[in-house]
C-alpha cells in the first residue's frame, strides 16, 4: 500500500490592508488645494540660500508663486493617488516617496507664504538647529532610560534643572565649561530621584516622572525668584560658547553655515548621536542594555544585574538631557528665565515615541519638531498671511500628526515601565 503526499504549496504572505497613509496625504492635498489653488496668492517668491559671510555665493531663487504652489499641488495629488493604488493592493508606500511628499508640501507652502518676500534658507535651517539642540539631548536620553526599561517622563526636570545649574555655575566661575558639567550632574540628579523611587521602592514611574517635573519646575523658579533676580550680575551672567567654524566644511554651500559654525555643545550633540547608536546596536552594553528592557528575567538569569542596569542607564541618561540644558543658558539665550525649557522635554519624549526608541530616527523627530518651531519665528518675520495663533500651535500641531496619524499604534520595549522583582 502506496501512500501519496500531497505536493507543498506556497502561500504568498498577506499584508494587511493600511489607509493611514493615504488618508494623511489625502488631508495634506485637500489642504494644499484650498490654499495654493482655492485662495492662491500673486507674486514672486524667493529662497536666498546664502548667507552674507559665505565664502561661495549661491544665486537666488526666484519662482513665481501661482505656477510653483499649483504645480506642486498636482504632484502632491499624484502621490497621493499612487499611495492610494498601494494601499487597495495591500502594498506599502515607500518611505522616501512619503519624505519628497513632504519637503513638496513644504516648498508649495513657502512658495504660498512668501509672495513677494524673500526666505532665507540658511537662517530657517540655522534657527531649526538651534531649537533642536536640546530636544535631541533629551530624546536621546529618553532613549536610553526607556530602552532599558524605564518611562522616562521627567526628561523636562532634566533640561530645566540642567539650564539653571549651568546658569548659575557659569556665572560664579565664568568658565561655560564648568558650567556644561553642573548641568550634566543636574540632570544626573533627577535621573537619580526618578531611578531610586521606581527602581528600589517601585513607585509608579510615570507619576514619578510628572512629580519630579513639578518639582525642578518649583524649585528652580523660587530660586529664580528669590536669588537670581535679585543679584542677576553674579548669578544669572553666564559666560557663553563662542561659535567655533570649523575650516572648510564651514563654507559648504548651505549646509556649512547650518551644521559647521555652531558651538561646543553642537558638536557634542553630532558626538552624542553617533555615540548612542554606536553603544546601543553595536557594544556589549547596548545588548545588555537592550535585554533588561525587553526581558528582564532572561537577562538575570544569564548573570546580568538587572535593577543596576537600570539605575546606572537612568542615570546616564540623565546626564544627555543635562547636557542639553546648558544650550539654552549657555549658547541660546544667555541667561536663565523662569521655565525656560517650555515643554522641551516633553516634545523630547514625543520624538522619542516617533523615532520608535531608536537614537537617529528620534534624532531626525527632534529635527522635525524644532523645524516646525522655527519655521512659525520666519514666517512671522516675512510676514504671512496665516494667522499668528496658528503658528504659534504650528510645532504642536505637527508632534500630534506625527505620534498619531504618522506612528499610529506602536511597540516599545516590553519591559518599560514595569519594575523588576526577582523572584
Amino acid at each position: 500500500m502506496t501512500t501519496t503526499t500531497a505536493p507543498a504549496v506556497a502561500v504568498a504572505p498577506i499584508t494587511a490592508r493600511s489607509w493611514k497613509t493615504p488618508i494623511l496625504l489625502g488631508v495634506f492635498t485637500l489642504i494644499a488645494i484650498v490654499l495654493f489653488v482655492a485662495l492662491r496668492r500673486d507674486g514672486v517668491s524667493t529662497f536666498r540660500l546664502s548667507t552674507g559671510s559665505d565664502l561661495i555665493q549661491l544665486p537666488e531663487i526666484a519662482a513665481p508663486t501661482i505656477a510653483t504652489s499649483i504645480g506642486i499641488t498636482v504632484l502632491l495629488a499624484a502621490i497621493t493617488a499612487f499611495a492610494t493604488f498601494l494601499a487597495s493592493r495591500r502594498r506599502r508606500l515607500p518611505l522616501w516617496l512619503t519624505v519628497v511628499f513632504a519637503v513638496l508640501f513644504l516648498i508649495a507652502f513657502l512658495a504660498w507664504a512668501a509672495a513677494d518676500k524673500a526666505i532665507p534658507v540658511p537662517g530657517l535651517l540655522i534657527g531649526a538647529l538651534s531649537l533642536s539642540t536640546p530636544l535631541i539631548f533629551g530624546a536621546l536620553g529618553g532613549v536610553i532610560s526607556e530602552r532599558v526599561g524605564v518611562v522616562n517622563v521627567a526628561i523636562e526636570g532634566q533640561l530645566l534643572a540642567g539650564a539653571f545649574a549651568a546658569g548659575v555655575i557659569a556665572s560664579l566661575t565664568q568658565q561655560p565649561l564648568l558650567g556644561l558639567l553642573g548641568a550634566m550632574v543636574a540632570g544626573a540628579l533627577v535621573s537619580f530621584v526618578l531611578a531610586a523611587f521606581s527602581i528600589k521602592y517601585l513607585v509608579d514611574q510615570v507619576i514619578v516622572g510628572v512629580v519630579l517635573n513639578v518639582l525642578v519646575t518649583g524649585i528652580t523658579s523660587f530660586l529664580y525668584s528669590t536669588l537670581l533676580t535679585a543679584d542677576a550680575a553674579r548669578l544669572n551672567s553666564p559666560a557663553t560658547f563662542e561659535r567655533l567654524p570649523i575650516p572648510v566644511l564651514s563654507e559648504i554651500p548651505v549646509l556649512g553655515p547650518v551644521l559647521f559654525r555652531q558651538t561646543l555643545i553642537v558638536y557634542l550633540m553630532y558626538i552624542a548621536v553617533a555615540a548612542v547608536w554606536f553603544g546601543l546596536f553595536k557594544t556589549r552594553w547596548g545588548l545588555r542594555l537592550r535585554a533588561v528592557g525587553e526581558h528582564p528575567t532572561a537577562a538575570d538569569t544569564v548573570g546580568i544585574k538587572v535593577n543596576r542596569s537600570r539605575f546606572w542607564n537612568v542615570s546616564l541618561a540623565g546626564v544627555i538631557a543635562g547636557g542639553g540644558g546648558a544650550y539654552f543658558t549657555l549658547a541660546a539665550v544667555g541667561s536663565f528665565n523662569k521655565e525656560m525649557t517650555a515643554g522641551a522635554g516633553f516634545i523630547a519624549l514625543a520624538a522619542v515615541i516617533f523615532g520608535r526608541w531608536d537614537p537617529i530616527r528620534a534624532t531626525l523627530a527632534a529635527l522635525l519638531f524644532g523645524f516646525a518651531s522655527n519655521l512659525q519665528n520666519t514666517l512671522s518675520i516675512v510676514g504671512s498671511p496665516v494667522p499668528s495663533e496658528f503658528m504659534l500651535m504650528l510645532p504642536y500641531l505637527v508632534t500630534i500628526v506625527a505620534v498619531a496619524g504618522l506612528v499610529g499604534r506602536v511597540r516599545g520595549p516590553a519591559a518599560a515601565g514595569k519594575p523588576y522583582v526577582k523572584a
